[in-house]
């Protein structure tokens, strides 16, 4: 028997969480920028997070010292 709670949930996408700790983004030789999602909830073109996304979990850690490529 399916359940009717998951019958409301809005998925239009939403801004990108990069405080996601699901999100990664890495820069190429060519400049270009790769973002993905760990568990693939994102929405493909463009890139954007589900409003509400039941994967989202904050990042543990800052990303100090770290260079990003955004």
């Amino acid at each position: 028997m399916l359940s009717s709670i998951g019958s409301t949930c809005n998925t239009e996408p939403v801004a990108v969480r990069e405080d996601c700790r699901h999100y990664s983004s890495r820069s190429t030789t060519g400049g270009d920028t790769v973002r993905r999602c760990r568990v693939d909830a994102n929405e493909e073109a463009p890139f954007a997070c589900p409003n509400g996304c039941l994967f989202f979990e904050p990042r543990p850690i800052t990303d100090a010292g770290w260079t990003r490529g955004d």
